[in-house]
């Protein structure tokens, strides 16, 4: 072993750094040579560095002797020693698999003696010299310490509350912490129980669990609120109990070992404040009722008195003001709560205007845009006093002591503040109370930007909505009409219900009922298209199946559109009704919406059932027509789903209603309606209701006259003269001429251009318009047209257009019928004739 060291062996590195007292290292590479050898190593096997660094770690080990374990070293960690990775063997532990080896070893001492050590063995990091191999560590005898004792340092100085108690549960042993938190020396607390230490109440509960543990012998945890001598308030205490046992097992008594856990407790309940307020917030979205439920959470938890005051645009409905805000600051009261009945601490009723002066806390806070905190001294009393002397003899009658005023700030607008007080809790607000106060308004504050963006976009919506719905249905001849419409709640939004009563040809009328899946300004945008393009559907008199397949193909257009614009689809649904009073028939088509109620003149209410096609946009089969007679005085009744639909009742609850309603009499149809709106929708409605009430009418034999027209020029003037003589008969001399003329152009048209029959009808449509109809088999229909100076037609359909009021021409399964309304009202008949 005292060979020198050979030149040829790897390059030493320097020695490790020296280990704690009684430690032993040292190095080894991964060929198993020492690199590295500490003063604990000498002094356990007597070699110098310079003696055993550079040599193999195997020469240090003691030749195997019977009944000892110096052969091959017994691990502990399962892992075993045998090379595997390509390095020598020899060195034994220093070659095991894995990062880490423990076991026991017999080395050789200096002076010849074998030597059984515990070796811990762990694989160095890699460094930019190669591999660093393993480092050795071993526990060196150490000089014998006295035993430790309750008396030591140790036990004086535990970083908790810490006690002994004997088995009468008197205090025996108090370390400095517990000490501190009774404010008692230990000669002064012994012999005394918890009790009397810090009096009754939750120390009852603690001693009986010290009894407890006394009985069973088992360890106790639990949590406790304890008050200390001169405390104003309680500390929540997590406190530890187990026995303690004399080296026989017999119970000497018992250790107390208390933790402070009140910051850990405050900090649980400021979390489980904020997640409160997160869910309260969060779940209305009307500006005063999230005023409301701020206050509410903050009182008392956080304060003795809170108030929200709101910037009055928001009430208002305008926008927020540009720039900074001016002094002096006008706010709105939304909210206030306090622990006092009444909140008699407000200076402002709720709903109320306040106006804040310069320099006082609200305006500054608004001013500045951060939360102030202010202890109020007598010194700050005194100067608001002289600024705003209302406001300090209410803070000086309650005795505040402690104020928060944090700013409504969210998405770079200002919105109020809220204010937060103290005059029955003694503590003053912290610096932990302010973050929390800044939280909470920081989450009320994004509620209310939320709540008034929602309203403007649906005030934008609701516009819009009313701007493009039927501002008053028109008169007709065919139909009394009564309407309602009923937006939804404020949580659901503005939808895309709609109707309209449209004035078609021949004293005809239309009504029709719709309903645009979704919300918002994009379905209200699509309502106002679909009743426009019925509106011109209507207009060219097409049949309600012919319509609703127009209508079909337009909804899946806009439905391709959008969906590659915006990924935004709908659909829609649609009811059609068209109805002539001169033959009483009735046509109906509807587009996957619910089919009308009629209720007959003697009180009976059916529903009208046509074959319900699938809703607008499908395009799938072509829609189906009802037709029927009515009786004059029948009542029809469209309506959208959220009349008969909603949460609160069964299916077909509703419709059973809507029937018994509209079966009793009523003064008139606006009459009718409002007693279906009382009866049917409930409080808060989340669909939009329309509703359309028409009640038929009929045009008798005495305001419509009919002939047959020949096909040959001869008949024109058979014609004029029937048509004089029914005007005449009507009492319209007035406008014999005017419609003579149109009679002739119409006749002429149809026996040159058309085919027969030929048919020539007057209808007295109410006291104002007169309509003239020549229909024939032919589908071609005329046009009109600018004609030259020299040419001997062109002008006739020209002067029918200047003479009528409107005039059309509409399809029909057999021909075509050319139509011409005129005004023959009395202030009218004068510039007609």
């Amino acid at each position: 072993m005292t060979t020198p060291p050979d030149p040829a062996a790897p390059r030493a590195r320097p020695d490790p750094p020296p280990g704690a007292p009684g430690l032993a290292t040292a190095t080894v590479d991964d060929h198993g040579v020492l690199t590295g050898w500490s003063e604990g190593a000498r002094r356990l096997l007597g070699y110098r560095a310079e003696e055993v660094v550079g040599r193999p770690a195997a020469e240090l080990r003691a030749e195997p002797t019977a009944g000892s374990s110096g052969g091959e070293p017994t691990a502990r960690d399962g892992t075993e020693t045998a090379a595997g990775d390509g390095t020598d063997a020899t060195a034994g532990p220093c070659l095991a698999h894995g990062p880490r080896w423990s076991g026991r070893i017999a080395l050789c001492h200096r002076d010849g003696h074998a030597l059984e050590v515990e070796l811990l063995a762990h694989r160095g990091p890699r460094d930019d010299d190669g591999p660093a191999g393993w480092l050795l560590v071993s526990a060196a005898p150490r000089e014998p310490r006295e035993p430790i004792t309750p008396a030591d340092h140790a036990f004086a100085q535990c970083p908790c509350v810490l006690a002994l108690f004997d088995t009468e549960l008197r205090l025996a042993r108090a370390n400095a912490d517990m000490q501190a938190a009774t404010a008692r020396t230990e000669e002064q607390m012994r012999g005394l129980r918890l009790t009397e230490l810090v009096g009754h109440g939750e120390s009852d509960r603690v001693e009986r669990a010290m009894r407890q543990v006394l009985e069973s012998g088992e360890r106790l945890e639990l949590e406790t609120h304890l008050r200390g001598p001169g405390e104003r308030h309680e500390h929540a205490w997590s406190v530890s109990l187990a026995p303690l046992a004399n080296p026989t097992g017999g119970l000497r008594g018992v250790c107390f070992a208390a933790r402070d856990t009140t910051a850990e407790q405050e900090a649980r309940q400021r979390l489980q404040l904020l997640n409160e307020a997160g869910a309260r917030l969060g779940s209305h979205l009307d500006l005063d009722r999230i005023a409301q439920e701020l206050a509410a959470v903050a009182v008392p938890r956080l304060a003795d008195f809170a108030s929200v005051d709101l910037l009055t645009f928001l009430h208002e409905g305008d926008e927020p003001p540009e720039g900074p805000l001016r002094e002096p600051v006008t706010l709105r009261r939304a909210a206030h709560r306090s622990v006092l009945d009444g909140a008699p601490e407000a200076l402002a009723d709720v709903g109320d205007l306040a106006t804040h002066p310069e320099h006082s806390p609200t305006a500054a806070c608004l001013l500045k845009g951060r939360a102030a905190r202010h202890q109020v001294t007598p010194s700050l009393l005194a100067s608001w006093e002289t600024k705003d002397p209302g406001r300090a003899a209410r803070i000086r009658a309650h005795g505040v002591h402690s104020v928060i005023v944090t700013p409504m700030r969210a998405r770079g607008v200002t919105l109020g503040t809220a204010l937060f007080a103290r005059h029955r809790t003694p503590a003053p607000f912290t610096d932990d109370d302010t973050l929390l106060a800044e939280e909470l308004t920081a989450r009320a504050a994004v509620c209310v930007d939320n709540t008034r963006r929602y309203l403007r976009e649906r005030r934008t919506a609701e516009t819009l909505q009313r701007s493009l719905l039927p501002q008053r249905l028109p008169e007709l001849t065919a139909l009394e009409i009564a309407s309602r419409y009923l937006p939804s709640g404020a949580w659901a939004g503005v939808g895309g219900d709609w109707f309209d009563a449209i004035q078609l040809s021949g004293a005809r009328a239309a009504v029709v009922v719709g309903d645009v899946v979704g919300r918002g300004i994009q379905a209200a945008a699509t309502m106002g298209r679909l009743r426009t393009a019925v509106r011109t559907l209507a207009d060219i008199d097409l049949p309600p199946g012919e319509l609703l397949t127009h209508l079909d193909d337009m909804v899946t257009r806009l439905y391709s559109d959008e969906k590659t614009e915006r990924f935004w689809s709908f659909s829609a649904t649609c009811l059609y009704v068209v109805y002539d009073p001169v033959s009483r028939r009735c046509s109906i088509a509807a587009a996957g919406h619910p089919a009308p109620l009629v209720i007959s003149p003697e009180g009976t209410a059916d529903v009208l059932g046509p074959p319900i096609g699938p809703p607008l946009g499908l395009g799938e089969l072509p829609f189906e027509i009802m037709e029927t007679e009515l009786p004059e005085g029948s009542l029809l009744a469209l309506y959208t789903n959220g009349l008969v639909n909603g949460r609160d009742r069964e299916n077909g609850d509703g419709l059973e209603t809507l029937r018994d309603i509209l079966s009793r009499p009523a003064p008139s149809l606006d009459a009718l309606c409002d007693d279906v709106l009382r009866a049917l929708p409930p409080a808060h409605t989340d669909d939009d209701i329309a509703l359309l009430l028409a009640r038929t009418r009929a045009l008798h034999s005495d305001r419509v006259a009919t002939w047959d027209v020949p096909a040959d020029a001869p008949a024109v003037a058979e014609a004029r003269r029937s048509t004089t003589e029914q005007l005449i008969d009507w009492g319209l001399e007035e406008t014999v001429f005017t419609t003579e003329l149109i009679v002739s152009e119409l006749v002429t048209n149809a026996i040159r251009y058309g085919r027969p029959p030929i048919r020539l009808r007057l209808i007295r449509d109410r006291d104002r318009d007169l309509i003239c109809e020549v229909s024939d088999a032919s589908s071609t229909a005329p046009h009109m047209r600018r004609a030259r100076v020299f040419d001997e037609g062109g002008r006739g359909l020209m002067l029918v257009a200047q003479m009528a009021t409107r005039w059309g021409t509409r399809q029909s399964t057999d021909g075509k019928t050319i139509w011409v309304e005129q005004d023959v009202s009395t202030d009218s008949a004068g510039s007609t004739s």
